[in-house]
């Protein structure tokens, strides 16, 4: 049977088979063996065990479209990142670390940021500054007052959106705004479990409407960028593309050579301060890493 896998805690995964419902899974010795591990989004091959208790095997992965590994999903349409506009302050570094994440692997973004109700207007005013010039879609929201949470419904519509942020933004309430059964059905998984409870930080896959699907991924508190060259990053800040071979020289890194359009279009403002020191202090770690 083929199904997707919706949550996996404790070394069980849990199968969605349309038509026949959730499986309790054990991954075969094999994917330990050849150090694959499972993903909540995988499209999964099982074996039913026991069909009266919704047990299986699961006996192969299907090929991923995409996968990342923190948030550690696959198959995914886009990204929903959540931030709070204030209480606590975003994390403008942590943010672009994110993006460039996704950028590397061609997975569009939408930012949301909650706790609008509390924010001050140069708060608001600041986060569009910075980042509606870039091209990301920019939501902000309240989980208090639900302002624009329809907004946040249409941009996931149709579609396997992962939505990440850091603790304490307040994701869990709006998770729980777009789908009120959320809570209901984690309970109902965490009760197959015989051992009973479990802290295990994990991700889950939850339906919000009829093909909308939305990855509750743990929160995240550092995000280390240091698995490629320093030559790609520029590639990965969508605001520097129109001005590549702009500069005086050719593979201009943005960062120390004269006669940069980078450089000269962070000055004239055309790109953010914020978004041009956070791609240097990225830049200078993996330039850092290659020296070991």
């Amino acid at each position: 049977m083929k199904g997707k896998i919706v949550k996996g805690i404790a070394g069980f995964y849990y199968v969605n088979v349309a038509g026949s419902g959730l499986y309790q899974c054990k991954a075969k010795g094999i994917f330990r063996k050849e150090k694959i591990k499972p993903l909540v989004g995988d499209e999964v091959e099982i074996e039913v065990l026991d069909e009266t208790e919704k047990t299986g095997s699961l006996e192969r992965i299907l090929p991923r479209r995409n996968e990342l590994i923190r948030p550690a999903v696959a198959n995914i349409d886009q990204a929903l990142v959540i931030f709070a506009v204030t209480d606590p302050k975003p994390h403008f570094n942590l943010l672009d670390r994110f993006l460039v994440m996704m950028e590397r692997k061609e997975i569009p973004v939408a930012l949301c940021f909650n706790k609008r109700d509390i924010a001050k207007p140069e708060e608001a005013r600041t986060l569009r500054e910075i980042y509606v010039p870039c091209g990301y879609p920019l939501i902000l929201a309240s989980a208090l007052t639900t302002e624009n949470i329809e907004c946040i419904r249409e941009v996931l519509r149709g579609k396997t959106t992962a939505v990440a942020g850091p603790s304490g933004v307040g994701k869990s309430s709006l998770i729980n705004l777009l789908q009120p059964q959320a809570q209901m059905e984690t309970g109902s998984i965490s009760r197959k479990i015989a051992r009973g409870k479990h802290t295990t930080r994990h991700s889950e896959l939850i339906c919000i409407e009829e093909d909308s699907y939305i990855m509750d991924t743990p929160g995240f508190s550092s995000l280390y960028v240091h698995d490629f060259e320093k030559e790609e990053l520029k590639h990965y800040f969508r605001e520097f593309r129109p001005l590549e071979g702009h500069c005086r020289f050719n593979g201009c890194s943005h960062v120390h050579e004269p006669g940069c359009a980078v450089k000269e279009a962070v000055e004239d403002g055309e790109i953010h301060r914020v978004r041009y020191e956070n791609y240097v202090e990225m830049y200078r770690e993996l330039q850092e890493k290659r020296k070991y």
